[in-house]
């Protein structure tokens, strides 16, 4: 089963009616969704967070604990290696069930096969089996969800993708939820080997779902032209070797940088002088992206081929690398860098807001009070947000999708503020928390249905983990300020001016609130209220910039569109 090539990302599609939009949710394709969701979020639960506390039961050290941490890099560059999973194809797999399902069905069983290898191990005595094991699973369970990605994008048309993208999701976050308790409870029971089995087990719902996923459309393979080009075998295998391994490198900087972990990296060069000012607050991000673009530099390295000598391998890379960035600024010539500008501004005034915990508790909430609001009724909210999301998108097409996600953010952080000049208020807490995580549901699922109809045939995996792998960027710079934005605007609150207006609106904060960081501070509680307040505005103006960028890439990809139609009309 295929479905029509995806239409063009203007808008303009006849408006669904809500019956319609609904009814999606229960056909195959949105099913299957959900099901190769869960299978995405539980191995990177399982790997990334529930395998510490094993470890930690087994008695090791939290530096060794931290080092399995280095697993997540895969996640932070698998824009390298998802071009030879568009290219290439899995020996009779591909034949019988397709490019993509082929692929998921491989990255599949390395996970489970990687999860029963966990469950035989005592990680107290075979700890570097373990974390061998533990990068694979990591390294597989990447490359599966760049697959999964691909075939989302490719079995539907663009004014589908915000549901698919709910499904997902839903399907991504129920499986974190179960990877974060039932294990537990499991082990504790009947101890961890036991339990990594049964999570083993739980990866079947992922193989069901790709063996009942309908075929994506037709994959079509980019040529690479090597006709014509002659080089000693000898020679192109060292060529080989020398290129995928400055690769290597390249891949590492980015990775530390977009990860903020240097673990890795500090073991071949600076050591534990590097490692502690990659991660020192708040001036370690500048580290961290003096990396990733040091990084992006040495693929180009890597890649580039040798001038006025042409060699299969200079070729290859050069071309399945740059190929899809390529296609990518020819098909959206003139609006491609408002493109990448909006797709990198879109979440920073979301991103800013990484001082929440210490908010709430300066604040004077209880720490029961903080879980029981942003972990339960938090992401029941967020899911919410997400299918609100994917109803936004199907109804009113993609283009006022985005438009309605860049709204809904800053909005929201201004809810923050109301709940800082209330103090301390479970109810207004409960109502804050809601309001910003539906908010930031709509605003993620309009932002994954947009970058998934900027994709085109044969570049699919490659261009969309380009897109999520660069995104977050700006707005990990931006929030690495955030702490000292507060601070600063508090003090400045103390001494009168504009900010210092603002203590008018908390006169009457009971006590517990702001008053203990406030004192730290060596500022008055109304004053620190004050700054967090004048945070919370300033991250409500950083949101003005994706509202305009949204407008504009509106405008111009709705002309680009118009264009392509009447072209192909005439």
């Amino acid at each position: 089963m295929t479905d029509q090539p995806k239409s063009a990302p203007d808008g303009a599609a006849p408006k669904k009616t809500l019956l319609q939009t609904l009814a999606f949710f229960g056909e195959r394709r949105s099913l299957v969704m959900l099901g190769l969701g869960f299978s995405s979020g539980l191995p990177y639960m399982l790997i990334f967070d529930t395998l510490s506390l094993w470890l930690r039961d087994a008695g090791l050290s939290l530096a060794v604990i931290g080092f399995f941490s280095l697993a997540t890099l895969s996640f932070s560059f698998k824009f390298l290696w998802a071009p030879l999973i568009d290219r290439t194809k899995v020996p009779v797999l591909h034949e019988l069930v397709g490019h993509r399902r082929a692929w998921m069905l491989v990255c599949q069983a390395v996970i489970i096969g990687g999860l029963l290898l966990i469950s035989g191990i005592d990680p107290a005595a075979n700890l570097p089996l373990m974390a061998a094991v533990a990068v694979m699973v990591g390294f597989a369970t990447a490359s599966q969800d760049i697959v999964i990605d691909a075939w989302r994008i490719e079995v539907v048309d663009t004014e589908r993708q915000g549901q698919m993208a709910v499904a997902v999701q839903w399907g991504y976050r129920g499986a974190m939820i179960m990877a974060g308790a039932v294990p537990l409870l499991l082990a504790e029971r009947f101890g961890w080997n036991i339990s990594y089995l049964a999570m083993a087990a739980a990866m079947s719902v992922g193989v069901f779902s790709t063996l009942m996923a309908p075929r994506e459309q037709a994959h079509q393979i980019r040529p690479i032209h090597t006709e014509g080009v002659t080089q000693p075998k000898a020679l192109e295998i060292a060529e080989w070797l020398m290129r995928l391994a400055i690769l290597l490198v390249g891949a590492l900087l980015v990775g530390s940088g977009l990860s903020g972990d240097a673990g890795l990296l500090s073991n071949f060069v600076g050591g534990e002088a590097l490692e502690a000012a990659w991660k020192a607050k708040p001036n370690g991000v500048w580290l961290q992206l003096v990396g990733v673009l040091a990084g992006l530099g040495v693929i180009v390295v890597a890649a580039w081929p040798i001038p006025k000598v042409p060699t299969k391998p200079g070729v290859y890379l050069s071309t399945a690398l740059y190929s899809p960035l390529k296609e990518f600024l020819t098909r959206f010539s003139g609006v491609a860098g408002l493109i990448l500008a909006t797709i990198c501004v879109y979440r920073v005034s979301d991103f800013v807001l990484n001082i929440m915990n210490p908010f709430y508790r300066d604040m004077g909430f209880s720490l029961t009070e903080i879980a029981e609001i942003r972990k339960v009724f938090g992401i029941i909210a967020s899911m919410a947000g997400v299918f609100l999301g994917g109803v936004v998108v199907a109804r009113f097409g993609l283009m006022r999708a985005l438009i309605v996600g860049a709204f809904a953010q800053p909005i929201s952080n201004l809810v923050f503020a109301w709940l800082a000049m209330s103090g301390h208020d479970t109810g207004v807490l409960f109502a804050a928390i809601c309001i910003d995580n539906i908010a930031g549901g709509v605003a993620g699922t309009a932002l994954i249905a947009y970058m998934s109809s900027l994709t085109s045939a044969g570049f699919t995996a490659t261009q969309y983990a380009l897109f999520s792998s660069l995104y977050a960027l700006p707005g990990k710079l931006i929030a690495s300020q955030s702490g000292r934005i507060v601070e600063a605007s508090a003090i400045a609150a103390e001494a009168g001016g504009p900010i210092g207006a603002l203590k008018g609106l908390f006169t009457r904060l009971p006590p517990e609130s702001f008053t203990a960081a406030g004192a730290k501070l060596g500022v008055s509680a109304p004053a620190m209220a004050a700054g967090y307040t004048a945070f919370f505005l300033y991250t409500a103006v950083i949101g003005v910039a994706a509202i305009a960028l949204s407008f504009l890439v509106a405008a111009r990809q709705g002309n680009i569109g118009k264009a392509a139609a009447e072209e192909a009309a005439a």
